[in-house]
């Protein structure tokens, strides 16, 4: 059956039409820039070029009917109606404690997955506009979430719970949830095949680097502890959003410019990260051009995200007690070999050399340690997608 995947980012889109019954693409792309200036959709039917069209894209509901339009066009469609998909898989951010496995899509799971839009407020409200969005133009055809965290659900409670009093978990489930579930499970699991690592007696860090950023320590197949929080807020150094900062610095902030908690929020989730470093934007290519040019805020805030990445890979050597394997996935990790150099020069204790002509891979399986390294490191694409897809067809 043809299974479409939708995959909404909090400023991008990505979309695969796959054949379940082969696991074949028959057409893949990306929206990008959603909500920013220079919007575009790139689509890419199997075996044949790339077409890209630049668009305003204003939210995600305009990404959604672009790529329906794509996949039907008489031109280069791979599909005669949109009646020939049999089913949708959307990935959703947080399901919180009300989801702790993949769901056929009801009403009454859609009111459970706005309820956790103010654990993810920038990327629930997406996922829900583009499941909503689907059941307009694709009415029928049923439905499938996938969570982010669910795959997180095997942390030990001293990695997920805070140093708050216990009554707030008890009352409210504050706690560690963890994100981009989805992409660590199906990046620790290749890398183990494609490093020749036996799973289920393996220690593996995953940096799952992109606009939202996460690094997990994957022991024995199993998460035991990731950057993000009770939401995607926390952690990394983000594409706009802060990571982790000391709380008082809120108390502070709310004196000194008079800030509500809204609007304290809306400054730690959309104006804060690289693009709130640099003043530039929350794009590592603008930032790229800017810093060859002699920016040195786009320096610094390239140096800032580096650093911060390199010291959660360390903490995670500590918790797993020693590490077999990186792994950089997602559209930063895979894309930028710069940022990959700049992480991997604080890991020399580790015994690690990087291969440098390796190194500058894009997007493909490519060991990027020399064979003669303590530890490996390796660039894994990530497929959430396919994942999302398996998980759709196992349930219906």
């Amino acid at each position: 059956m043809n299974i479409l995947v939708i995959n909404c980012g909090s400023s991008s889109l990505k979309y695969q039409l796959i054949n379940s019954d082969t696991e074949s693409v028959l057409a893949k792309g990306i929206c990008e820039r959603i909500g920013i200036e220079g919007s575009r959709i790139v689509y890419q039917p199997a075996g044949q070029d790339k077409e890209v069209i630049e668009k305003p894209m204003p939210t995600h509901k305009e990404a959604i009917q672009m790529v329906l339009e794509a996949l039907i066009n008489e031109k280069s469609g791979v599909i005669g109606s949109l009646k020939e998909v049999l089913a949708v898989g959307h990935r959703v951010v947080h399901g919180g404690e009300k989801f702790a496995s993949s769901v056929i899509i009801t009403e009454e799971v859609l009111t459970a997955i706005e309820e956790c839009n103010d654990l993810a407020p920038l990327h629930n409200p997406a996922n829900l506009i583009g499941i909503r969005a689907c059941q307009e133009l694709m009415q029928n055809v049923p439905m499938v979430a996938v969570f982010d965290t669910a795959f997180h659900q095997t942390m030990p409670e001293k990695a997920y719970m805070y140093g708050l009093p216990y009554e707030y978990y008890e009352k409210y489930k504050v706690r560690r949830y963890g994100f981009h579930g989805t992409s660590h499970s199906f990046v620790s699991g290749r890398a183990a095949e494609f490093l020749g690592l036996d799973i289920n007696n393996s220690k593996i860090i995953v940096c799952h680097l992109g606009n939202g950023a996460s690094i997990t320590a994957v022991r024995n197949g199993e998460s035991i502890d990731t950057s993000m929080g009770m939401t995607p807020l926390e952690g990394l150094v983000m594409g706009t959003r802060s990571g982790d900062v000391d709380p008082g610095i809120l108390d502070f902030l709310a004196k000194k410019e008079h800030m509500n908690m809204d609007q304290l929020m809306d400054m730690l989730n959309k104006k804060s990260g690289v693009m709130g470093l640099s003043g530039i934007s929350s794009d590592f290519r603008d930032l790229e051009n800017a810093a060859k040019e002699g920016n040195k805020a786009a320096v610094m805030s390239r140096e800032v995200f580096n650093y911060r990445a390199a010291k959660y890979i360390g903490g995670y050597v500590a918790a797993m007690n020693g590490v077999d394997a990186i792994i950089f996935t997602a559209g930063l990790g895979e894309n930028d070999w710069l940022v990959r150099r700049d992480i991997i020069s604080y890991l020399g204790y580790l015994g690690i050399e990087l291969d440098e002509e390796a190194n500058k891979a894009r997007a493909k399986e490519v060991r990027l340690s020399t064979e003669d390294s303590k530890v490996a490191v390796a660039l894994i694409p990530t497929n959430e997608e396919l994942a999302i897809c398996r998980e759709t067809v196992a349930l219906l």
